[in-house]
């Protein structure tokens, strides 16, 4: 089974996203994976998440949003977690602000694995607890034993 601890840590967590705005949010928790193993490309990374949230909005609903791009600009699974205490205007489906955000890129060439972690996370983020617990955590670390306690 995938499991997204194994791809996610410390410095690439922000527990405060200071953005107002989807633009903003996306750029800001760019940032946490700039440097990431797996980023080959970060300018076209950043466009092809721009021209995927183009397309539809990422922001699923729950308070979650999901900004992600299948790219050639990585050539590994990266991940990033923000999240804002205020909330931030995504257009997500239910119209709700979104307070969780995973920021995605996948290699174009591993679909298959692409499809695994969007579904994994989208299991983990149906559970109220889960999604309350990373609310809650106030540490990257606590983030990190949130999903490794979920995915065991």
């Amino acid at each position: 089974m995938v499991k997204l601890s194994e791809y996610l840590n410390t410095s690439q967590i922000c527990l405060e996203l200071q953005s107002k705005d989807k633009a903003g949010v996306i750029n800001e928790l760019a940032e946490y994976i700039k440097e990431a193993k797996g980023m080959k490309n970060f300018k076209t990374y950043m466009k092809d998440v721009f021209k995927r949230e183009d397309v539809a909005t990422t922001g699923i609903g729950g308070e979650v949003a999901i900004p992600h791009a299948r790219t050639d600009a990585v050539d590994s699974f990266v991940i990033g977690f923000g999240r804002s205490s205020q909330g931030v205007e995504f257009a997500a489906l239910d119209s709700a602000p979104c307070k969780l955000f995973f920021m995605l890129g996948t290699p174009k060439d591993q679909v298959p694995q692409y499809l695994q972690i969007l579904a994994h996370l989208t299991r983990l983020l149906k559970d109220n607890a889960f999604c309350n617990e990373l609310l809650a955590a106030k540490t990257p670390e606590a983030v990190l034993h949130v999903f490794e306690v979920a995915e065991k």
